[in-house]
């Protein structure tokens, strides 16, 4: 309240008798913000109105005192209108008594002893443009601290939401606010039509900024939404199959961890590394069809159980290609028990014809059924399971990948810990897995 009121006094005691005239240009001015204010547009609990343009103007083609009193008039109006709080109203007439009387001082002392000509016309509407993309910004400023001081909102957030958000609308608006001064001075008060033009050309662009801008907040929250179903079936998937059989489900997170090393070794883009890294966590996940008999078996398994368990990549393919975007991780899937020499299962197929995903994952798939508790078979050294790679190599699996695997061993010393749920967690990842799930894909 003190604030306003010393905005007020100032106003008066700077008022000039030539500042009102001609009137017709003071009512009609009011008169344009006041029908913008009616017309406003909110983002983010930020409103937005064409005023802006009728105020520069008033301080540009009138005076601070006459801008400063337009100002407070339209937006008490508004206020009362809307029926808004008093803290907000008085907070309200503060700013645009504070920013009119600045703005408009600015341009007075700017232009003092100036008769503008052609070249001096120009030079006046230079200054009104940089003047109302100054008071505009300290206008946004004033709204996001009032927001931070009595609503908690956070200064920098509204800031970048809101004022980064229609900054181009702004600028675009204040060179058209510029040429309506310009113009001014050749015709006169038919310059003010065309500011007419001007405040329905800011409210389309504003608008249309704030409709575009809402509506890619919108996409990206049910983005995130999908993302987060989608990847979390995957997630609850894991840990039931963790549940039923913790061996299997940190084996699928160990062959990730290898497979993901392996891909980076290779030098393979960050967002193929993340799909093998996926495919490799999802590559048994088709072990659901198994009865226990066969999952958990201690024994040397039947020929018609080898056969139920060679459909694990086929019908685990088939569960993950059920989810959008996952097309790509069902093929490496699919093919992960094929040979490199052919004779594999399901397709029979070999060398390149096989995914690189899922030579990758065969390798290390091989590599951690060696080396960790098996249900039937005891653990090997590391060592010994890097000379078993090497002597299927060319034939099971692809020779630049166990050279490439034994590599990611031995130098960057890479392990995965069956006994720690940490390492299966970190695997998981599920937060980041749903960010990149969410992230646009570019077609091909």
């Amino acid at each position: 309240m003190l604030a306003l009121t010393a905005g007020a006094a100032l106003a008066v005691v700077s008022s000039r008798a030539a500042d009102w005239r001609p009137g017709y240009l003071v009512v009609l001015l009011l008169i344009l913000a006041i029908g913008s204010e009616a017309m406003t547009i909110e983002l983010r609990r930020v409103r937005m109105s064409g005023s802006f343009l009728a105020l520069v103007l008033a301080m540009a083609l009138l005076g601070p005192a006459p801008a400063a009193a337009i100002g407070a008039t339209s937006v008490l109006v508004d206020d009362l209108a809307r029926r808004r709080p008093l803290r907000d109203a008085l907070w309200n007439a503060m700013t645009f008594v504070a920013f009119p009387l600045i703005g408009g001082w600015i341009i007075r002392v700017a232009t003092a002893g100036s008769a503008f000509g052609d070249e001096q016309a120009l030079g006046f509407a230079a200054l009104v443009g940089l003047v109302y993309m100054l008071m505009n910004a300290t206008n946004f400023a004033s709204v996001a601290l009032y927001l931070k001081t009595v609503r908690g909102i956070n200064f920098r957030e509204s800031w970048q939401t809101v004022y980064v958000t229609v900054l181009p609308f702004e600028f675009a608006t204040a060179l058209l606010t510029s040429a309506v001064a310009f113009s001014y001075s050749r015709i006169g008060v038919g310059a003010v039509g065309l500011l007419a033009v001007v405040l329905f050309v800011f409210q389309y662009l504003i608008r249309a900024g704030v409709e575009a801008y809402e509506r890619g907040i919108e996409l990206t929250r049910r983005t995130k939404e999908l993302a987060s179903l989608q990847v979390g079936v995957l997630s609850t998937v894991l840990q039931t199959l963790s549940m039923r059989d913790a061996m299997t489900a940190r084996h699928s997170a160990a062959v990730a961890r290898y497979s993901r090393e392996v891909a980076r070794m290779l030098g393979l883009p960050e967002r193929e590394q993340e799909l093998i890294h996926t495919a490799a966590l999802l590559h048994d996940i088709g072990k659901f069809i198994l009865p226990d008999s066969v999952l958990f078996a201690d024994r040397k398994l039947t020929d018609d159980e080898w056969q139920l368990i060679k459909l694990h990549p086929e019908q685990g393919a088939k569960l993950v290609e059920r989810i959008e975007g996952y097309g790509p991780v069902a093929e490496i899937v699919m093919y992960h028990h094929e040979r490199f020499s052919g004779g594999g299962y399901p397709a029979g197929i070999s060398g390149e014809a096989i995914p690189l995903g899922s030579r990758i994952i065969s390798a290390a798939d091989t590599y951690d059924v060696m080396t960790s508790r098996d249900s039937y078979r005891r653990p090997v050294s590391s060592e010994a399971a890097l000379a078993e790679l090497r002597r299927v190599s060319g034939t099971q699996l692809d020779p630049l990948v166990v050279e490439t695997f034994e590599r990611v061993i031995l130098e960057r010393r890479v392990k995965f810990s069956h006994s720690d749920a940490a390492d299966f967690e970190s695997e998981l990842a599920f937060e980041r897995r749903v960010a990149d799930y969410a992230r646009p894909r570019v077609a091909a």
